[in-house]
């Protein structure tokens, strides 16, 4: 189908005329521009129009002639006809040129000033219609080859867009990027490196903050405890701290120093002229001019002086003078003591005075002895205690084991350590729940005694005994110390009939073991007491009763 195109040969793309260039002479030009192929390519529907446009063509570098209205009223084309069918105006080709830039233009809003529209070439603005013609129909724009371009800067400028600016075949007015040295890449990696170790200092800090807040003050918030309101302070009499509120203040601690040695004790009051009773161990170390000094409960201080002891029952008496106030401590009955009764030690363990302990009778008429440092037998006490597992340390001597009303039963003396044996509770380390005391009936009489005469008495049967003896019961020496009889002639045992090498068992139906526990049983007695011993002679047992003797003490 023909499509208005030329059948003739066609020109080569490398002779394509083009605008501003001399049109050639010669056999080739002439057939290319002949009349009757141009009037071919600009054909119109319209017979009668044909040959109205049929004339000669200018030459090419003459400038395009104003459109010019022709029969009919349809408008005449700006340009030369295209011989060789260039686009956009002819048929496709592959040469074609990249149609004209067309710049939107925003739609500004109501009552907004509009810039003046920019003139076209041909002095007719740009935004009229390609059809406005007083024809209508197709008109095309002038070749651009023959018509001078607007510069930039004439160009009628849009609202302020960046991108209704932007014109790709068109020189730039600005660089599209900054010239220089290339910016280079943050390290993105590493800043979140730094941050993460950043935040984590932070919160390490405030959390170890917090918790040592927490921890000195025991939370965020203060914590207040729930807490029983104030009693009166009344306790029952017969309570562990009714009997301390009441015998405390008649308990002593006794600090002893003289001939190199000191040492520390307890006592209590006994009367209001100021004697105070202790263990015969506790004042030894003062000798006979040593120093005494009594610390009462109340923390007042005074000096004593020493009234009299005796070893063999280790008792001693002191005297302050110039105290007023004194509080005896009552004086109860050793024989009215029970198994399991509860009892109350008081004293200065390891010179912590004041200090209350308790416990109960363990035991009755224990025969211990203690002492016996001195060698020769002169420091050696026999005591027929009482026994209790109220804590006793060294300290404690002399102090008082009171009953439930605050009365004194005993005065305590010594312990039983686990690795030493029975001893002076001075000498021992510790407790372990084996305590003794010397009855308060035994103390009371050699106190008084103390007082009155300065010294004690013992009461005795008038024998030697073999201290040697490993049978059972106390055997009767063949010989008395310094090769002397072993029975006192006239004394209290030569009246009853003991003879040498009898063997003592029991002492007021009490079994006696040893030669101590017979001394024991004696020394628990006054003087003038009536016994009965029980006795094997000749492997026959025998009975018979004697009046205790009395001999002065050391």
């Amino acid at each position: 189908m023909d499509d208005g195109k030329p059948t003739g040969p066609k020109a080569k793309w490398w002779s394509r005329p083009s605008a501003g260039r001399a049109t050639h002479s010669g056999p080739e030009a002439t057939a290319q521009v002949s009349a009757p192929e141009v009037t071919a390519q600009v054909s119109a529907p319209d017979e009668t129009e044909l040959t109205a446009v049929t004339a000669e063509l200018p030459p090419v570098q003459s400038p395009a002639p104003s459109p010019v209205p022709v029969q009919g009223g349809s408008p005449q084309p700006l340009h030369e006809p295209d011989a060789y069918s260039t686009p956009p105006y002819g048929g496709p080709g592959p040469w074609a040129p990249a149609p004209p830039v067309q710049r939107p233009m925003p739609t500004p809003a109501h009552g907004t000033p509009v810039p003046p529209a920019y003139p076209g070439p041909n002095g007719a603005a740009a935004d009229a219609p390609a059809g406005s013609g007083s024809g209508g129909g197709y008109a095309p724009p002038p070749p651009s080859g023959h018509q001078p371009q607007p510069r930039p800067e004439d160009r009628p400028q849009p609202l302020n867009s960046l991108w209704l600016q932007y014109d790709p075949w068109n020189t730039p007015v600005q660089p599209l990027t900054h010239p220089g040295a290339p910016v280079k890449k943050k390290n993105r990696r590493g800043s979140l490196l730094a941050g993460a170790v950043l935040l984590a200092l932070v919160a390490g800090g405030i959390g170890g903050g917090i918790g040592a807040y927490v921890e000195r003050n025991g939370g965020i918030t203060s914590v207040e405890l729930p807490q029983a309101a104030k009693d009166n302070g009344d306790r029952a009499p017969d309570s562990v701290a009714g009997i301390a509120a009441s015998a405390l203040p008649s308990v002593v601690t006794l600090h002893v120093s003289g001939s190199g040695e000191q040492g520390t004790g307890t006592g209590f009051v006994l009367d209001q002229q100021g004697h105070i009773l202790t263990n015969n161990h506790v004042v030894d170390p003062a000798g006979s001019s040593g120093d005494i000094s009594i610390t009462f409960s109340g923390g007042e201080t005074a000096k004593a002086t020493l009234v009299g002891k005796d070893s063999g029952y280790d008792l001693a008496v002191v005297k302050v003078t110039g105290v007023s106030g004194l509080k005896p401590l009552p004086l109860g009955n050793s024989d009215s003591v029970q198994v399991g009764d509860p009892v109350v030690a008081i004293g200065a363990p390891f010179d912590l005075q004041n200090t209350v302990t308790s416990g109960i009778i363990s035991a009755k008429e224990r025969p211990i002895t203690a002492g016996g440092e001195k060698g020769d037998g002169s420091d050696v006490s026999y005591v027929d205690a009482l026994q209790t597992d109220a804590p006793i340390n060294p300290g404690n001597s002399g102090g008082p084991l009171v009953d439930t009303k605050a009365r004194v039963i005993g005065i305590n003396s010594a312990i039983r350590a686990a690795d030493s044996g029975v001893g002076p509770e001075g000498a021992q380390a510790g407790s372990i729940g084996l305590g003794f005391a010397i009855p308060i009936n035994q103390g009371k009489r050699v106190a008084e005694e103390l007082i009155n005469t300065g010294k004690a008495t013992h009461p005795v049967i008038g024998v030697s005994l073999d201290m040697k003896y490993t049978g059972d019961g106390a055997r009767v020496g063949e010989k008395g110390k310094d090769g002397t009889a072993a029975v006192t002639p006239g004394g209290p045992g030569a009246k009853a009939g003991i003879k040498a090498g009898d063997i003592i068992t029991k002492v007021d139906g009490q079994r006696v073991h040893s030669g101590e526990e017979l001394i024991v049983k004696i020394r628990a007695h006054r003087p003038g007491d009536r016994l009965e011993l029980t006795l094997v002679r000749g492997g026959r047992e025998r009975k018979m009763s004697l009046t205790l003797g009395s001999a002065d003490g050391t």
